[in-house]
């Protein structure tokens, strides 16, 4: 039986997290320094490999790539993937690709367009940062959910870091599982999550339900992510509210 590498992962990002990232069980913000603790931080910790493709050569190749009646984007990303992503046992290296990934979708020039004057680019910097974390997360070919955090339930997590209640976390969640609304975006995305060796899946069903996502590999059994996410997610979102902070007092 192999035995996992549980040491803390560190690693140095172009953006300082928000400090009340802390309130998470092993994840740790000291400046630019974003350290976790696989042992206090996950639910479900089962393997310690991840795809990953240089995101500078999917910024110079992928990105500008177009679409044609010959080649779809989805055929345009699993061909990238194929070609260029390689196993990593190094989890910084995983955040380091998916903050860049992150950084590049949840930017500030789509917001005008956006339709949601509420969000703002502060929401945005929530959005990269729970995102970050997020690409931690694991699905196998086979389906089965290999590692799970309590980033895997982005509007959760949100909450408990940035105090949010249930009304902006349900729209931050639209914002998310929705792409932005945009097949532009819709593209960008499939096209920038080559980068991270697969493409997001969300769990959340006909609407955003607090289910948040994961970036699976291209072929993931689905059905089985779908079953098995059912029946653990209730347990799993309810620790990551758990740290939720109560609300202040109304009382003088």
């Amino acid at each position: 039986m192999t035995t996992l590498d549980t040491t803390t992962i560190s690693v140095e990002l172009p953006e300082a997290f928000d400090l009340r990232w802390n309130r998470l069980p092993g994840v740790s913000v000291d400046g630019r320094c974003l350290s976790v603790d696989p042992t206090e931080y996950f639910f479900r910790f089962e393997s310690h490999s991840w795809l990953l493709a240089d995101w500078e050569q999917v910024k110079s190749e992928l990105l500008p790539a177009q679409e044609s009646t010959e080649q779809a984007v989805e055929q345009m990303a699993l061909e990238f993937v194929k070609a260029h992503a390689a196993p990593t046992t190094d989890a910084a290296r995983v955040l380091a690709t998916a903050y860049e990934v992150y950084a590049y979708l949840f930017r500030a020039e789509h917001l005008p367009s956006l339709g949601l004057p509420q969000i703002t680019g502060e929401h945005l910097r929530m959005l990269r940062q729970a995102a970050t974390l997020m690409a931690l997360n694991k699905v196998e070919l086979d389906g089965h959910i290999s590692n799970v955090g309590p980033c895997w339930f982005f509007p959760a997590a949100t909450s408990v870091v940035f105090d949010l209640d249930d009304e902006m976390g349900g729209l931050l969640d639209e914002v998310y599982h929705g792409g932005w609304f945009n097949e532009y975006r819709r593209i960008e995305s499939i096209k920038a999550h080559a980068a991270l060796g697969g493409r997001l899946v969300h769990g959340c069903q006909s609407v955003p339900d607090q289910t948040g996502g994961v970036v699976a590999p291209y072929g993931a059994s689905l059905s089985t992510f779908r079953e098995e996410l059912s029946a653990l997610k209730a347990d799993w979102i309810a620790q990551v509210y758990a740290h939720r902070r109560p609300k202040p007092s109304a009382a003088a």
